[in-house]
């Protein structure tokens, strides 16, 4: 007797086939693919826009984007909030709605973040070549546009025929699913083979749970992390993103209070511990805090915890200075784990924690350490209250006052998110995390943009909780349009925009750098023709009115304060604008960074440049 199967198109099959795909971990089950955003044109809406009515929102949640790119932001806010458990598929069409996916997976894979993304593809049969949108290619007739999504994908595949779902779309979720893997998942969607129908085995629609695994580290490797601990005599944990993803962070709070090393954190993994604990020193790297800084510099063992180690947490290879550094990664990757010539332990970040407080049973720092990185935190939490105290309630705020302002009306569960510009500098040295998800930044690539889509994601995420999204001009400009979709959903998202005039972070740095803000002011050309004149007549508060937010204009402190409060309480979209006073309040880099400068010039700018560019490098160790 042949096995029961059922005949549907296959776009139609891979609705069904994701609608019955689970994870579970600790007990807890989720759907994996929970919702798809979509934008249809000619490439996907015969297919996987039928496909997706016919089968219901019961069925596969819909939700209706306006810019390819800033969907994939959404799903990969959404995925974030839910520590990687929960998923969403993105669907365009050929051409240019495929390559809009293109920054948003890249964005997707840097984060190790999971995303299914769906693009329609050229005709299988190659009967109607060359077809709207279609890349001719004069002698690899397979390449098509979606081909640009390999190199950004964790998995990528071509359905060419019906059948081949079965197998891809399996891999697909064990990708997706596996959080050593994960990252964007490609499958392209020809957009005949999407309609064809084909008689597909019952089976392959049955639930299916993906368990989302807990390796615990290896005896060997763990009985040498523990004597390298014990050996230390100024240990220094480094927190990243795998320290929320692994839920870890109550792990991380037991082995820090059983032993005192302290913690300093990655953009990922700031709020790996609460602000107020004694052993949070804060961001670490070029973006970090004094005191963290200080004792890297000075640390006998790092120890990393699910991080990558970006050149912003090592300051470009200058930042771990003392002779005798080592350093241990416990990271679910071994890619990351061998980072830094490192010992490792490839586990999950709680069940290598949970490990090594068991190992670690009686160890201590001395008491010494432990009140030298304690007054040093007190002196850093003083300069944080200096950054945001206001004096005169009736003056512009600088953009510190902005962050103080927002950090008294948060509540312990709000969600912050920022991406791009001058202020993930700014909160990486001096936001106050409450709890694990509080902070949300994107810098893995740091994509402007990211902010208004990902907002979305997380209040689809975590239905409730005050969500705010912090932008600069510049990034408001670049991806505004998902505001409609926030208007239509009903969803409370709030926005707080900041005018600057321009790319207030990249203005900076090219003054540091010898490029004199060469191009960054949002100005009329001067009579020069350079682009010093007045500033641009633009009023963004004025063009998030007419995406159907609520805008509330604030001018002063006293403004901004009384706006904040009220956009917190409503129930609506709310856009909070205000012309920030662009004085420098922020406390400055307390490690380098590596942007290179200009060998030979002849402008004096560039000239000093290089000679400090020369003096900073000259510090940088590769640790072998």
């Amino acid at each position: 007797m042949s096995a029961p199967t059922r005949r549907l198109t296959t776009a139609q099959a891979l609705v069904r086939f994701l609608s019955a795909q689970y994870t579970e971990r600790d007990g807890v089950r989720r759907r994996l693919i929970a919702g798809t955003w979509g934008i249809f044109g000619h490439g996907n809406v015969a297919g996987v826009g039928q496909a997706l009515l016919e089968a219901g929102e019961e069925v596969m949640p819909f939700h209706q984007g306006r810019n390819e790119q800033s969907m994939v932001h959404a799903a990969v806010g959404y995925a974030r909030q839910l520590n990687r458990l929960s998923a969403q598929a993105v669907t365009t069409s050929i051409g240019p709605g495929a390559t809009n996916l293109v920054t948003g997976a890249a964005l997707a894979t840097i984060n190790r973040l999971p995303v299914l993304l769906l693009p329609g593809d050229y005709f299988a049969s190659h009967a109607p070549d060359p077809l709207l949108q279609q890349l001719e290619h004069p002698v690899e007739a397979d390449v098509s546009v979606n081909d640009t999504l390999r190199p950004v994908s964790r998995y990528f595949d071509r359905i060419t025929r019906p059948e081949a779902l079965i197998p891809s779309a399996l891999q697909a979720m064990r990708v997706l699913a596996d959080p050593a893997e994960t990252g964007a998942v490609t499958l392209a969607l020809p957009q005949d083979v999407q309609a064809e129908a084909y008689d597909w085995p019952e089976e392959f629609f049955a639930e299916r749970v993906w368990y989302v695994r807990r390796p615990a580290p290896d005896p060997v490797e763990l009985t040498a992390a523990v004597e390298a601990i014990r050996s230390a005599e100024r240990p220094l944990i480094v927190a990243g993103g795998g320290v929320h993803h692994s839920e870890a962070e109550a792990a991380l709070k037991a082995l820090v209070d059983a032993t005192g090393v302290p913690v300093a954190s990655t953009q990922a993994g700031k709020g790996s511990l609460r602000h107020d604990h004694p052993a949070d020193l804060g961001g670490i790297g070029h973006t970090g805090t004094a005191v963290s800084d200080e004792l890297a510099r000075t640390a006998d063992l790092v120890i990393g915890v699910g991080t990558r180690y970006t050149d912003f947490t090592t300051a470009s290879g200058t930042l771990f200075q003392n002779p005798a550094v080592r350093f241990l990664n416990l990271n679910i990757t071994g890619f990351d784990a061998h980072k830094l010539a490192a010992r490792t332990l490839v586990c999950d970040a709680r069940s290598g924690l949970e490990k090594l407080l068991e190992a670690l049973s009686g160890h201590r720092v001395s008491a010494e350490y432990e009140a030298e990185y304690r007054a040093g935190k007190e002196r850093w939490d003083e300069v944080v209250e200096a950054s945001y105290r206001t004096g005169d309630e009736h003056a512009v705020p600088t953009q510190t006052q902005v962050l103080g302002a927002l950090d008294a009306v948060v509540g312990d569960t709000d969600v912050v998110i920022n991406a791009a510009g001058s202020l993930p500098g700014d909160l990486h040295k001096l936001w106050r995390s409450r709890s694990p998800r509080q902070y949300h930044l994107e810098y893995g690539y740091s994509c402007m943009g990211y902010e208004i889509p990902a907002g979305i994601g997380v209040q689809q995420a975590a239905p409730g909780t005050p969500v705010w999204a912090l932008v600069g001009d510049g990034t408001y400009l670049m991806m505004p349009t998902e505001i409609v979709t926030a208007v239509q959903e009903g969803l409370p998202l709030n926005i707080v925009l900041l005018q600057n005039h321009g790319y207030a972070s990249i203005g900076g740095l090219s003054q540091e750098t010898g490029g004199e803000r060469f191009g960054t002011a949002y100005r009329f050309r001067a009579a020069d023709g350079t682009f010093t004149g007045a500033p641009l007549p633009v009023d963004l508060a004025a063009n998030a009115a007419s995406l159907g937010m609520d805008v509330l204009r604030a001018k002063t402190v006293r403004e901004l304060r009384e706006a904040l409060a009220a956009t917190r309480a409503s129930d609506r979209p709310t856009c909070v604008y205000v012309e920030t006073d662009p004085t420098p309040t922020a406390p400055p880099a307390e490690a380098w960074w590596d942007v290179p400068v200009a060998e030979t010039a002849s402008r004096e700018a560039a000239v000093q440049a290089r000679e400090r560019y020369d003096r900073q490098v000259a510090g940088r160790r590769r640790h072998l």
